[in-house]
């Protein structure tokens, strides 16, 4: 178990004892409490994408996280959960090195999920909306769906599933011997909103600097999903 910082009084935590939590690879069941933890990490970039009204999104969304397969599977996704065994944060991680499959999955789990008419324009949405948040390169791992319960927030939860995300998938131990040399390492980049200062300045705040940019916003793109990618540098410690 973690201790984290306690939470606001209206958080789901006892009295003001800090919040216990352990981090673990997401299941399959954990679908009902991931898919609006994950919707609310890309609201808007959900909305344009899938162009339906968020219940029909996070409905989605646990329906895709129930695979076992695709970007939205829970195979990808990593979570913080209380003492009753509760996802409080998730994030996801994509290795480019094996995401070819995402984009035909994807296409699959829309239409199960919408149907083709309606899955024919999101596709064409996704394809403006992949030239501002590219899928990763084969020497990248993509983190992403990066969300924490709106009543944790500010409370250390997400920095510490990052912490843990990041031993278990040995981030650290591949940019330890990419810095000495003896291989090369897996880039690891995120993207966030520019509007979004405050995730901004925590993903600042974890390691990550931002990175040159690739392409000129599509002008088919809304202004409000512009967006910057950033890249995680392991903090050096002592």
């Amino acid at each position: 178990m973690y201790a984290v910082e306690s939470a606001p009084e209206h958080a789901p935590a006892r009295d003001d004892e800090p919040l216990l939590l352990r981090f673990r690879a997401a299941r399959a069941d954990d679908a009902k409490a991931c898919a609006p933890l994950i919707f609310s990490s890309g609201v808007r970039e959900f909305g344009f994408f899938l162009g339906e009204p968020a219940e029909a999104c996070i409905e989605f969304l646990a329906f895709a996280f129930a695979s076992k397969l695709g970007r939205f599977s829970y195979r990808r996704h990593r979570v913080a959960v209380t003492e009753d065994d509760q996802p409080v944060a998730v994030l996801a991680l994509h290795d480019g090195r094996h995401t070819w499959f995402d984009d035909p999955h994807v296409a699959l789990m829309l239409v199960l999920f919408f149907g083709l008419r309606r899955t024919i324009r999101m596709l064409l949405r996704g394809l403006v909306l992949e030239s501002e948040l590219p899928a990763p390169k084969s020497s990248q791992t993509l983190i992403a769906h990066c969300a924490t319960h709106e009543r944790l927030r500010g409370t250390g939860v997400f920095s510490t599933l990052f912490a843990d995300a990041m031993r278990a998938g040995e981030f650290m131990n591949s940019q330890t011997r990419a810095a000495r040399g003896e291989h090369d390492r897996q880039q690891l980049v995120l993207d966030v909103l520019v509007s979004n200062k405050r995730a901004y300045a925590l993903y600042r705040r974890l390691g990550f600097v931002e990175l040159p940019r690739r392409a000129v916003v599509s002008p088919r793109l809304p202004r409000e999903l512009e967006s910057v990618r950033l890249e995680w540098l392991m903090k050096r410690t002592g």
